[in-house]
């Protein structure tokens, strides 16, 4: 005699809480992106402000912009992937496959991925002279 066990599909609040978590994730994704935004036209700030006060020595703020490329291409990234995870838990949801029992890497890599670039702007900030010191 076969038997084959049919799963259910998960709660509703397993659905909703997904979702919480893939607009957390967008949330992040969008701050990453505006900050990066930000940070890419500080530069441009930075020389407009040395032009009014009409200083003849201009550093070059192109650092600026490309720490700002890295923000924005970060945040894109961890949109693209929150969708992807989604997409995966849901469908899995859907099956009745509920126990994940594999950490979740994606905040680890960000939070270290955001601790990178800032440690990496802080000391361009501190290397570039400014004319305010």
């Amino acid at each position: 005699m076969v038997t084959t066990t049919s799963r259910q599909a998960a709660p509703l609040s397993d659905y909703l809480a997904a979702e919480r978590t893939l607009l957390a994730w967008i949330r992040t994704g969008v701050a990453l992106m505006g900050f990066g935004f930000v940070v890419a036209r500080f530069g441009l700030f930075l020389q407009q402000l040395e032009f009014v006060q009409r200083t003849s020595a201009s550093p070059s703020y192109r650092l600026s912009l490309w720490f700002g490329i890295i923000l924005i291409s970060g945040g894109v990234l961890v949109n693209a992937f929150a969708g992807w995870h989604h997409y995966r838990l849901v469908c899995d949801l859907d099956l009745g496959l509920t126990s994940h029992s594999r950490p979740s890497r994606q905040a680890a890599t960000i939070a270290f991925y955001v601790a990178l670039v800032g440690l990496a702007m802080t000391v361009y900030l501190l290397s570039t002279p400014h004319s305010a010191r």
